[in-house]
């Protein structure tokens, strides 16, 4: 059966490649692991090898051209196998004067010769986007299996955003016929994800349905149907060879394949090191660069002797999660488009400290200094809404609601829940539901909704011992709040020195929104309220 060769993508920015030699013509026989062209990236030129085997029945790119990530390159089959309805002929390149004799004398390709259509009572389910801001996912877990059925409403797969971990229903009742993002791995929002339809549909006929008809069809398929060649990601790329097809040596000692990365190959060479004595720690076994930079001689269990040299350098590579890519994504994007600037004070906390033992000693109450803050910055917020506000390019827009975003740090990074209308709510309803966010943030059950929508938000490592800290803006926020621990200390209190408590606070401001004075004020009022804690209830 012929195999349809894409466009790899060999980089992270790679949009178009262009062929810079075929080291196979029409015709020639293809094995698996032959280096079928180089193809020149936004980065480097690179081999780039056949995960099939078979013969090059069709060229889809001369030498010399460029395409796009995922045009057709090559179609490879078996012999003499008409590939034709394969070939779409809007974008099929004119025959080479490599061409073999049998297909110069077949027909002209044809614009479409197979049906496109999906047939009816078939689904095709995309990746979700489950938050604002997601542009991929990961499936963290499918609780379906291929030939399970399916009632409308069940609880397909756990697919991880940059937000939370989300449960994603089934909208269609059938049979899931196919998964097309496996369990661990990430695809792009509107990646084709699975197939639900009745029993016994041909699977192949609607993936080439729905690819020719998006073309935004997912590249995760299963590998029995897929018909993209393109090489699988690696959990960590070496920067001399990015995501390059794995190229396969063979073992000086067996006749055993072996998987290296080129540069593993080249270290190897370099030093001498046979690569069978090797073990691969890469995606399927493959040896790469740390590979051969840790590899002892005479360490294998062929050796005769073993040798662990001491104080060995060692690192481990942790794929970034959806969430981390984002928050990166995000701050960066903050950092160095809103212009920052800071405002640090240092608080009395004697009549706060006072305050909060007085309020805990009612019934059923306990509220915390981090609820005193959010209270007191609502209220402050109230009385300086350009704190309070959001910049674009042609307007300020003032929020005269105060929707407080509580930072909290979970395993994969931080989210911000947002405690709506924190100005009206006691201290004890903010405390409340202060702690059930972080619960619930820990566990990755947070809601989209519940974490969008701050229009300021206060960060808080106080509890972590840290004195005094500076944060970047969340944006469209225009400021956020860091607050550090309540510290003792020597104090100067009416012309005498006394043991006293203070916390500091620095406020961080864009200066498109918040003049100096504007955020120095905001600050002075804030300080009324913490410092005459009896403000935030009467």
């Amino acid at each position: 059966m012929a195999i349809v060769v894409n466009m790899p993508r060999l980089s992270d920015t790679m949009e178009e490649g262009t062929v810079s030699s075929w080291l196979k013509k029409v015709g020639d026989k293809v094995e698996e692991g032959d280096i079928l062209a180089e193809i020149e990236t936004d980065k480097a030129t690179m081999e780039f090898e056949s995960f099939n085997e078979g013969f090059l029945l069709h060229i889809g790119i001369a030498e010399g051209e460029s395409a796009a990530v995922d045009s057709l390159l090559a179609i490879i089959g078996d012999e003499g196998e008409d590939v034709n309805a394969l070939i779409n002929g809007d974008s099929a390149t004119p025959a080479t004067e490599e061409t073999s004799e049998t297909e110069e004398n077949q027909p002209e390709p044809t614009t479409k010769t197979q049906s496109t259509a999906i047939p009816e009572g078939v689904e095709v389910v995309k990746m979700p986007r489950l938050s604002d801001t997601m542009e991929e996912g990961t499936v963290a877990s499918w609780l379906k299996n291929v030939g399970d059925a399916v009632e409308e409403g069940e609880i397909l797969a756990e697919i991880e955003t940059d937000k939370a971990t989300m449960e994603f229903e089934s909208f269609y009742a059938g049979e899931l016929l196919h998964i097309g993002v496996q369990v661990g791995e990430s695809a792009a929002v509107d990646s084709l994800l699975a197939i639900i339809g009745p029993s016994g549909t041909d699977v192949a006929s609607v993936l080439a349905a729905s690819s020719s008809s998006s073309s935004d069809s997912s590249p995760t398929v299963e590998k029995e149907t897929t018909t993209v060649d393109t090489p699988p990601p690696t959990a960590a790329m070496e920067p001399s060879a990015p995501a390059t097809a794995t190229p396969i040596v063979s073992s000086a000692n067996t006749n055993e394949r072996i998987m290296a990365s080129p540069l593993a190959k080249k270290m190897a060479a370099e030093k001498g090191i046979d690569l069978s004595q090797v073990q691969g720690t890469g995606e399927h076994g493959r040896i790469v660069k740390r590979d051969i930079e840790q590899f002892v001689p005479g360490s294998t269990a062929a050796s005769v002797q073993a040798f662990v040299p001491k104080g060995q350098e060692s690192s481990e590579d942790i794929p970034n999660s959806q969430m981390r890519k984002v928050i990166a994504k995000r701050l960066a994007e903050s950092k160095f488009s809103a212009p920052h600037y800071y405002l640090s004070v240092e608080f009395d906390m004697d009549a706060a400290i006072a305050f909060r033992k007085q309020y805990n000693e009612l019934p059923d109450t306990k509220i915390s200094f981090n609820d005193i803050v959010v209270k007191a910055t609502a209220l402050a917020l109230k009385k300086h809404p350009q704190v309070n506000s959001r910049w674009f390019d042609d307007r300020m827009q003032l929020n005269h609601h105060v929707h407080i975003g509580v930072a909290v740090a979970v395993p994969d990074g931080l989210v911000v829940p947002v405690v709506r209308f924190a100005d009206e709510m006691a201290l004890p309803q903010i405390g409340s539901q202060v702690k059930d966010y972080a619960v619930r943030a820990r566990d990755k059950k947070l809601a989209p909704d519940e974490m969008e929508g701050s229009t300021f938000t206060i960060s808080n490592l106080g509890m972590f011992g840290i004195d005094e800290f500076t944060s970047i803006i969340n944006q469209p926020n225009s400021a956020i709040l860091s607050v550090g621990a309540i510290v003792q200390k020597p104090v100067v209190k009416d012309g005498e020195i006394v043991v006293g408590s203070t916390m500091k606070l620095t406020l961080a401001c864009d200066h498109r929104t918040v003049d100096g004075a504007t955020g120095a004020q905001f600050l002075q009022t804030l300080r009324e309220y913490i410092e005459q804690p009896l403000r935030l209830v009467i």
